[in-house]
């Protein structure tokens, strides 16, 4: 079985497949600091709970934007799982060619999308990804990725919305009844949730304009990213696997090359 590890700014989500089968996934909070034998004994207990062996694990791959985490959780896979994981950065193989004047600073998990939307749907496409920030990725027909727009997630809004004024509680992140909003949480909510709408919107809109791709898909990820997908028709197709499906992808891209 193969071991695939998304490490975003919030939460860390991993995935198992079985040749091309996603077969099980869990998750644990990224902004935890945690030792290497803290994050083995957890993910050796998550695998025995989805009835899972050690001896199972024949591989491991990690995508990571919080480079904090990384010499825990690289340690913790070697020594628990017994397997070294690959790491998706500068010289992985990816099939993805960046038109950026510093490829390096595009994260691996906007590439790791990116490969599984390109792959899955084909190109043009957009890939949206609604995390802790939400990030808009164009990537062209033959698989490059021409540009990338990033914008504060919903969650980073809420929170500077309860954090930073006085009398703003901290709420639930949901669509409300409507729109014309007569008390305080909902009328946050519908701030937040019609304001991320009407952004997605907007950008989508001129991503097509100046991009000239008229025949674009447009395919969302990310924790709310249903949320958002079924209040627009401008987003064509909902994927809450696509970076593990990526993951894999880069995975047995790089086994064969070897």
């Amino acid at each position: 079985m193969l071991l695939v590890v998304d490490v975003g700014n919030t939460n860390i989500t991993y995935g198992l497949y079985e040749n091309k089968k996603l077969t099980t996934s869990f998750r644990m909070m990224s902004n935890v600091s945690r030792t290497s034998d803290e994050y083995g004994i957890m993910i050796t207990s998550l695998l025995n709970g989805n009835g899972v062996k050690v001896s199972d694990i024949e591989g491991a791959i990690i995508s990571s934007v919080v480079p904090n985490v990384m010499h825990s959780l690289t340690g913790a896979i070697t020594r628990y799982l017994n397997t070294k994981p690959m790491i998706v950065g500068p010289g992985t193989k990816t099939g993805i060619k960046i038109l950026s004047e510093n490829p390096r600073e595009i994260g691996a998990d906007r590439i790791a999308d990116a490969v599984g939307a390109i792959e899955k749907y084909g190109g043009p496409v957009l890939v949206i990804d609604f995390g802790t920030a939400t990030t808009y990725d164009l990537v062209g027909e033959k698989g490059t990725f021409e540009a990338g727009i990033t914008a504060p997630g919903i969650r980073i809004s809420a929170k500077a919305l309860w954090n930073d004024t006085a009398k703003l509680p901290e709420i639930e992140i949901k669509k409300p009844k409507s729109i014309l909003a007569q008390e305080t949480i909902s009328s946050m909510q519908a701030g937040l949730v019609y304001g991320q709408i009407g952004q997605t919107e907007y950008i989508i809109k001129c991503v097509k304009e100046e991009s000239g791709y008229k025949d674009l898909k447009v395919v969302c990820t990310g924790g709310l990213g249903r949320m958002i997908s079924e209040e627009t028709d401008m987003i064509d197709i909902y994927d809450p696997i696509l970076i593990l499906e990526g993951l894999r992808l880069i995975y047995e891209r790089n086994v064969k090359k070897k």
